[in-house]
């Protein structure tokens, strides 16, 4: 069978970017549409999914085709700020999967058209089931959209596609406005961003808000350390005994007395003719740069950037200046902090 495709000649770079910027703008144009259309029906559908989420109940989203791929990304984008939401097939929902939804629950239904059969043959169920239902359509009186408890009207003028055939700028808007419901969900329920790291333990800035010091640090004898009348050979001897680049000088309690580091050792090759005999408290750094235990790890790694701590590390005190650990920047690192 001969192909009805008749190819461009590839250099025709002018038309294909033309067409590009024509798609960046049609779509632009769609985004900007809907803030037009914004009113009643909006602070209606966020309403109901308020109430719902405050009630325990969960965002079930459905859709088909390209309209199903962007209800998955608007359920998860639900799901990772705080509103509980997942994605069901409407294909699915008619043989068994409607069984994962509840009265308690809210649907967003997704058709530009309002009209595809898998969605309309599913909604009887939820009428009878009482579960309201938010449809986001293209056409304010198709069947879908009159038969919802709130109708949110993504519509738009053409498509980006050149054919105004493929779902492009009308999938964009319904994007967007998904976002929006996120997003003003998100701002009502007070979700910060511990929240948002709960939600994403293994992202950065999951490891950023829930790590803390007291997971980094090392403690007990790994800790280096040695007393203020100790002399250097001792000093040094710790400092490569444990690998941290220094050494706590500290007090028969525990007390912290200051920091005795690499640079610490040059400047006292510098100034001392014979180490043997000097004392680590006469050569240490007496003001530390500390942190204690209940600290983000984020916040020891700001302070190491901050002050060029470097290999040396930094040291973990209690609230009365008793050393209890110390953090070095590889942990940091290895925790994915740093």
């Amino acid at each position: 069978m001969q192909s009805l495709l008749q190819p461009r000649p590839i250099a025709d770079t002018a038309r294909t970017l033309a067409l590009a910027r024509e798609t960046f703008e049609i779509e632009a144009d769609a985004v900007r549409g809907l803030s037009a259309k914004l009113g009643d029906s909006f602070i209606a559908a966020h309403k109901l999914l308020f109430e719902v989420v405050a009630r325990k109940g969960r965002v079930v989203v459905t859709g088909m085709g390209k309209s199903g791929h962007i209800g998955g990304k608007i359920a998860s984008t639900l799901a990772s700020t705080g509103t509980p939401a997942f994605f069901m097939h409407p294909g699915e929902a008619s043989h068994g999967d409607l069984g994962m939804i509840t009265r308690d629950d809210v649907v967003i239904a997704i058709s530009n058209s309002g009209e595809s059969d898998e969605i309309l043959k599913i909604l009887p169920q939820l009428k009878r089931r009482g579960t309201p239902i938010v449809a986001i359509t293209g056409k304010p009186n198709s069947t879908l959209a009159q038969a919802a408890t709130v109708h949110l009207d993504a519509g738009v003028e053409k498509e980006a596609c050149p054919l105004n055939l493929a779902p492009t700028a009308s999938t964009t808007a319904t994007l967007a406005l998904g976002d929006a419901l996120a997003v003003t969900l998100l701002d009502a329920r007070g979700f910060g961003e511990e929240d948002y790291a709960m939600h994403h333990p293994g992202g950065s800035l999951g490891r950023r808000l829930l790590v803390h010091v007291s997971e980094v640090m090392v403690s007990g004898e790994r800790v280096p350390k040695v007393s203020g009348d100790a002399f250097l050979p001792q000093a040094i001897l710790e400092m490569s005994r444990k690998g941290l680049g220094m050494t706590a000088v500290v007090d028969a309690n525990e007390m912290l007395l200051g920091v005795f580091s690499d640079g610490d050792l040059r400047r006292a090759l510098e100034t001392h003719d014979n180490i043997r005999t000097t004392r680590v408290a006469d050569v240490m750094t007496k003001t530390p740069k500390t942190i204690t235990a209940d600290k983000l790890a984020a916040e020891a790694a700001e302070l190491i950037q901050r002050y060029k701590i470097g290999s040396s590390g930094l040291l973990v005190i209690d609230d009365d200046g008793k050393l209890t650990g110390a953090v070095h920047v590889l942990d940091l690192m290895r925790m994915g902090v740093l």
